[in-house]
């Protein structure tokens, strides 16, 4: 809280914060301000409610500070060149009972297996080899609210806001965290963001990339022949798939059948060098589905480099994950722009707090030579933490009847 003490204009506000993060990581039934005022004996929501609609603050400073902090703490003993970190992109959706909520829309989402009326949010995470953590997000407005001033007035939407697509707004967030100063060797995504602009912009800050692409995807062979990504798998002989162990899973190990090609790259900013173009391809071992990548790097990148970015952006998945279950994303109940925008940055800032704990307390189990336990993961170290550095929650009867 001293890192974002900076970002409120009052003192009491500040408390307010903080007792809204420990209300986040404390065991309540639900994250909602009446529960979470109802945790830190506060005498009714409201002052929980003034944090999130009318209080003076800069929620993106906030955020801001705690991805620095993050950051710091999960890139600790690296080289400066950050050669093992990976910005990885992607969305989350959180499903909706009313079209009032802001952005709220019937729009395809992977997180909610389909067309549903839901909010998109695109969010960026910082993986390092110490840990990961969500440190940015950026609210998916449709086209339909865009239009809509009635419904932008109501909902609170600057007038500076337009629509923009989800990859755009993966290219602010990048933008945004290199300005900041935090820096990576990659950038990682699925195929909603594996478009051209996109691929550009990452290549004019000097970063690579590994972002996955339809297997309709046109590349260019070093021949000038142009052909689908599934054409070019054709040309890989059965003899030059490489069988690597990618992690373990629910289900097993994770074991596919990789192999790259060498391309001409089509994304070349004007004044840059060409760099080393490459398509990834993995292979599942029994089903023999071919999943497809595009990546770029400004310097010659061994197969076994381009599998650990790859690998890497299933990261964020267990970030959208844990902060739905330990820092309540998803749980609140807000409608506006600004409400909406604070809530995910005071949930953002809590889960950035265990990613580090938790970088931290690995680190200390490491250098003690600890041998045959598992690192300790975000939702155990939580379990910690609950009636130590974070307060339990009031229960007695007298409270509960008043």
């Amino acid at each position: 809280m001293g890192r974002v003490a900076s970002c409120f204009a009052r003192r009491e506000t500040r408390v307010t914060c903080r007792d809204m993060v420990h209300g986040l990581l404390a065991e309540v039934e639900d994250h909602n301000c009446w529960t979470m005022a109802e945790a830190a004996r506060h005498p009714g929501p409201h002052r929980m409610q003034h944090l999130l609609s009318r209080a003076r603050v800069d929620e993106q400073q906030m955020l801001d500070a705690a991805a620095s902090w993050a950051a710091g703490h999960l890139s600790a003993g690296q080289d400066e060149d950050a050669s093992d970190v990976v910005l990885i992109v992607d969305e989350t959706a959180d499903e909706k009972s009313s079209a009032d909520c802001v952005g709220a829309a019937c729009q395809y989402s992977g997180t909610v297996g389909g067309t549903a009326l839901c909010q998109v949010t695109v969010t960026l995470t910082y993986a390092a080899p110490g840990g990961h953590a969500l440190i940015g997000r950026a609210l998916y407005l449709p086209a339909g609210w865009a239009a809509d001033d009635e419904r932008r007035e109501l909902a609170g939407v600057p007038d500076d806001v337009t629509f923009e697509t989800r990859p755009q707004l993966a290219g602010h967030l990048l933008q945004h965290a290199h300005d900041r100063g935090i820096r990576a060797a990659f950038v990682a995504g699925d195929e909603v963001y594996g478009g051209r602009d996109l691929r550009q912009s990452i290549r004019e800050r000097g970063t690579g990339y590994v972002l996955a692409v339809r297997s309709n995807y046109m590349v260019i062979l070093p021949s000038g022949r142009r052909v689908t990504v599934k054409n070019a798998a054709g040309l890989v002989k059965p003899g030059m798939w490489q069988r690597m162990r990618t992690g373990s899973a629910t289900k097993g190990a994770r074991d596919y059948h990789w192999a790259m090609i060498e391309i001409t790259p089509g994304d070349t900013p004007e004044g840059h060098d060409d760099g080393h173009a490459f398509l990834l391809l993995r292979r599942h071992r029994y089903t023999g589905t071919v999943s497809y990548f595009l990546c770029w790097s400004p310097a010659p990148v061994p197969l076994a480099k381009l599998i650990c970015v790859a690998v890497a952006s299933w990261r964020i998945e267990e970030d959208h994950q844990q902060s739905r279950q330990v820092s309540g994303l998803d749980s609140g109940q807000v409608t506006t722009w600004t409400s909406r925008h604070r809530w995910t940055a005071v949930s953002l800032l809590a889960h950035a707090f265990l990613a580090a704990a938790a970088a931290c307390q690995r680190a200390l189990d490491g250098s003690a030579g600890i041998l045959g336990l598992l690192p300790v993961t975000v939702p155990e170290l939580l379990r910690q933490l609950r009636g130590t550095a974070i307060p339990d929650p009031r229960r007695d009867k007298a409270h509960r009847d008043a």
